[in-house]
């Protein structure tokens, strides 16, 4: 690994880490007993780091006190000082620390009426229990102060250390536990259902025999990879950008150009939501906010070769700031390497005797992955040869579960996965916000639809059709959603530089097929997650605008999300763009998602439009080999 430079932009080091937190503690001893949520990099925005990019390095300490009261600090750890510290209301608060996730567990475990709900059950051996704590925002327990707190409870059975617990849900039993209190405040017993029996482990010894191993694959550069790394800088084909993991949101990427053309200067998760769309009581309640409840980058894994990663990687570490203060290291925790990617163009002239011209596509991988709870999530990033930038979510990990019993389980809205077990309807939905630099100017955005013309003199026959294309000058015309019948896609341009045949240059936001969300918009989840009503948002740029759902959503009510964002419906004709981009999956549980879920993938290209005066990738050198018909090198 290179070591971090001065850059504003740099991974926060461990060292720079551990000076923020001490500068706090010595200022306010009472942040000795507090309990820490995260350390983030205030970072310039883009026109204060292209006026000075020696820029003093500041960052934000967010957690929790004593008194369960939320906070952040800012810190300039280049001059070594705190510079404010504030308050926040716990209506809406940070991210749950570790501390409370822990003593959420405790609290639960150690409560006489949740031990007597087991013992109704038959469970008398608590070490075999697991208790996964859930937000306790959205539907507040009527027993939770104003203010406070608080945390969800629901819990499973293992048969033996290594066992799968998903596949013994205690159904439903859910205790609601006050943070601020350090109470266990009720415990929610909707009768007993028997705990299904049948094993689920999905590790290798808990498989009865193992398939044959695949031939190997072996993937090898031996004149060594095509892209370099310095610090946490990114060149390659053309391509340069900087890479970072941001607690809230995961892998990030920074000043992306092209053949030193800027096309956005940063991108990230902003927000994202699992709301579930079953009455069972073990799952009506959950509309989880993985990144500002949780944490995607404080939960980031180590990657490992030749399983998160296959061939020639380079991998960039992460530090991240624990509950108690101390600095914990992610080795490995962005994953950078080129793959084969197929044809990147080809043509077959029959008219010359079978001439044939072909060229091999590649592209660069970015990627990290996340483990929120049950669930794991996959960031990729990718960047082709032509221009093309691609993010892709991949989510694996493990279903939510109920033991399946008639009387609670409805057709259409729980799924019956293995004869003991059901899993809910629910939706994975994500927002990505873009800071648009597209072409080191003002852009614009424009949305464009297909349609057909009607019979007339001109199209006697009905067959033609023409793109339509529309300027979106105010946020409220710009909330808009994916039409396939239309083959609706937007536009983000910049009108102060032409191409070649005299029209502006501009990059493409393609979606496949995503959903919105489904919950009523008044519902407590439509509320606080209302950025996933639509498909795409837009804004003009503002620094402190950086969360769809709000930067502090635990236990709020929608406080600072796009909708209020948007309220004053700016004029967005030609400025500083940033959209929002909502995509994701509506999942129907199926019994192959069991007891693990195959990969399942969502996201967005991001394409070219005139950014070029032709095919950048025509001068691409044959690649065949020297037994091969085609063309050869």
């Amino acid at each position: 690994m290179t070591e971090n430079s001065n850059h504003p932009l740099s991974i926060l080091s461990a060292s720079e880490i551990s000076d923020a937190v001490s500068i706090l503690k010595k200022s306010n001893k009472e942040h000795e007993h507090s309990s820490f949520s995260y350390i983030s990099l205030n970072e310039p925005d883009k026109k204060s780091l292209k006026e000075n990019s020696n820029l003093e390095k500041i960052v934000k300490i967010v957690g929790v006190d004593k008194k369960s009261n939320g906070f952040e600090a800012e810190i300039n750890i280049s001059k070594k000082e705190l510079l404010t510290e504030k308050k926040i209301s716990n209506k809406a608060g940070p991210t749950y620390t570790l501390s409370e996730i822990f003593g959420a567990i405790e609290l639960t475990m150690g409560d006489e009426n949740y031990q007597k709900a087991l013992e109704k059950r038959g469970i008398k051996e608590l070490s075999l229990v697991q208790i996964d704590p859930w937000p306790g925002g959205g539907f507040v327990n009527k027993n939770i102060k104003s203010g406070n707190r608080a945390l969800r409870a629901i819990s499973f059975l293992k048969d033996s250390e290594k066992d799968n617990a998903y596949a013994r849900p205690i159904q439903g039993l859910i205790a609601h536990v006050d943070l601020t209190e350090k109470k266990v405040v009720e415990i929610e017993d909707h009768g007993v259902v028997k705990v299904p029996e049948a094993s689920a482990r999905y590790d290798k010894d808990g498989q009865e025999t193992l398939r044959e191993s695949p031939k190997e694959i072996a993937i090898t550069q031996p004149e060594g990879v095509g892209f370099s790394v310095k610090d946490n800088l990114i060149s390659w084909e053309g391509w340069q950008l900087r890479a970072s993991i941001d607690p809230i949101e995961g892998l990030a990427l920074h000043q992306v150009s092209l053949n030193d053309r800027p096309i956005f200067y940063r991108a990230g998760l902003s927000d994202m939501v699992v709301p579930y769309g079953s009455s069972d009581p073990m799952h009506w309640w959950k509309a989880v906010h993985d990144g500002t409840e949780y944490g995607f980058g404080t939960m980031t894994n180590s990657l490992t070769l030749g399983c998160d990663c296959l061939g020639e990687i380079y991998y960039l570490d992460a530090h991240k700031l624990a509950f108690d203060g101390s600095v914990e290291t992610i080795e490995n925790a962005i994953c950078i390497h080129e793959e084969d990617f197929g044809v990147q163009w080809k043509h077959n002239d029959a008219t010359q005797m079978g001439y044939n011209e072909v060229r091999r596509s590649r592209r660069l991988v970015v990627s990290s992955f996340a483990t929120i709870g049950n669930y794991d999530y996959g960031i990729f990033w990718y960047l082709y040869l032509d221009g093309t930038i691609q993010l892709e979510i991949k989510l694996t990990g493990v279903v939510g579960i109920s033991a399946y019993h008639a009387d609670i389980h409805k057709s259409g809205q729980d799924f019956k996965i293995s004869p003991e077990l059901a899993s809910p309807i629910h939706q994975h939905l994500f927002n990505v916000r873009i800071d648009w630099d597209l072409d080191d100017g003002e852009n614009q955005l424009y949305e464009t639809n297909v349609e057909p013309l009607p019979i007339n003199n001109t199209n006697p026959e009905g067959t033609q059709f023409q793109a339509v294309s529309s300027h979106l000058k105010k946020e409220s015309e710009a909330q808009r959603n994916i039409a396939p019948e239309k083959s609706r896609t937007w536009k983000v341009v910049n009108p102060s530089k032409l191409n070649k045949v005299g029209l502006p240059t501009a990059y493409k936001i393609l979606y496949g097929n995503t959903p919105t969300l489904l919950s009523n918009p008044n519902s407590p989840p439509g509320k606080r997650a209302a950025f996933a009503k639509y498909n795409i948002w837009a804004t003009p740029f503002q620094n402190e605008e950086r969360c769809g759902g709000g930067r502090h959503t635990v236990m709020h009510s929608g406080e600072g999300g796009l909708e209020e964002i948007t309220a004053q419906d700016r004029n967005i004709s030609e400025c500083d763009l940033v959209t929002w981009l909502t995509f994701g999956v509506t999942h129907l549980p199926r019994p192959e998602d069991w007891p693990v879920m195959p990969v399942e993938y969502c996201g967005f290209h991001l394409i070219p439009v005139g950014f070029f005066d032709q095919n950048p990738t025509i001068n691409l050198p044959p690649s065949c080999s020297s037994k091969s018909k085609s063309n050869k090198q």
